[in-house]
């Protein structure tokens, strides 16, 4: 996938169906209601590929969908060697996720993998994998996610999109 916007940004957790799912949704939201969907360029993946082609996890759309944000298009995929190359910001949903993508991309691409809360200013590094707990996981994810969005949203804004 190739984007025309001048900022491209891909959100990755081990999946692509429950946490980077809800960051491209989110964030979506976000730069759409900033009028800034024709500068930014979103998408998701995973490190892994467990579910290829899958629709993101029911519990993270109908925790989504309750706060108005959409995750319907959505499919899983792995990332790419192309996504080094493609994309300007590779956030990671954890540190986990953010080694796994540091020893999959070519040290010329290290600068564009950052950490989702890097953009939050609560004290956490990773956005917790709801996928074996409750609802209350998918919850706090949001609650992150949204923060983190907004940090993110402000950083690029400030460098003159």
């Amino acid at each position: 996938m190739k984007f025309d916007q001048k900022v491209s940004i891909l959100f990755v957790c081990m999946g692509n169906i429950c946490r980077s799912p809800t960051a491209e949704g989110v964030f979506r939201h976000f730069v759409r209601e900033a009028g800034l969907d024709e500068q930014i360029g979103i998408d998701s993946a995973g490190t892994h590929a467990y579910h290829t082609n899958q629709p993101a996890d029911q519990r993270a759309s109908a925790a989504a969908e309750r706060r108005g944000y959409s995750l319907t298009d959505m499919r899983a995929r792995r990332v790419s060697e192309e996504d080094f190359e493609q994309f300007d910001f590779i956030i990671a949903m954890d540190r986990l996720n953010h080694v796994t993508l540091v020893e999959q991309a070519d040290a010329a691409h290290h600068d564009k993998i950052r950490l989702f809360l890097e953009f939050a200013s609560g004290p956490e590094d990773d956005v917790p994998d709801p996928y074996y707990g409750g609802a209350k996981g998918f919850e706090r994810v949001l609650d992150l996610v949204e923060e983190a969005s907004r940090g993110l949203l402000e950083t690029l804004k400030e460098s003159k999109l």
